[in-house]
């Protein structure tokens, strides 16, 4: 199975190299997301990468659009919509691409390798969707509309109409004094 995060990266490694912008559709080979929504495993995914040489390595500029799938964390309502997420990356050819002075090698903190000619942006990917999703979706974030339950909280915490009108159970023994 060919990954759609894996690009060939040979002919911008030459010293004559331009820019090239490529598309890639694939299957995802993993999952990828938070629990509660996420890219799945064998969905189909578009990259749309412009791939810029920078000498011993190559900047990726990408939009990677795939189908989420999950739950709203409301009202358990299946959350299936497209999302585009963007991954703009160094990729390093060798250990001496970046360097530094020597007081700043206790914050190494090295970019991603091209093992042999091709690079993968299947970790960046994973940052930035671990990143940009929010940890307990819901339907109004993905523009689905409301909750569709009515007996789902608000987000704010208020439950329902019918509690506004409740006594404060800590207040019941002032009640005869009113």
């Amino acid at each position: 199975m060919n990954s759609p995060f894996v690009f060939d990266v040979a002919t911008l490694l030459r010293s004559s190299a331009t820019p090239t912008q490529r598309t890639q559709t694939g299957p995802s080979p993993l999952r990828i997301g938070l629990p509660l929504v996420a890219i799945d495993e064998g969905a189909d995914v578009t990259v749309e990468a412009f791939l810029s040489p920078l000498g011993d390595a190559v900047l990726v500029d990408a939009t990677v659009t795939a189908p989420l799938s999950g739950e709203c964390a409301r009202c358990l309502r299946p959350l299936d919509v497209e999302h585009s997420f963007h991954v703009n990356e160094v990729f390093a050819a060798s250990d001496d691409f970046i360097s530094g002075d020597a007081a700043d090698d206790d914050a190494e903190e090295n970019p991603p390798r091209i093992e042999g000619t091709e690079l993968d942006i299947q970790q960046s990917l994973t940052d930035v969707v671990g990143l940009n999703l929010p940890f307990s979706p819901t339907c109004g974030y993905f523009g689905i509309g409301e909750c569709d339950s009515d007996r789902t909280p608000e987000p704010d915490g208020v439950s329902g109409e019918d509690e506004k009108n409740l006594p404060d159970p800590r207040w019941a023994g002032l009640e005869k004094f009113l």
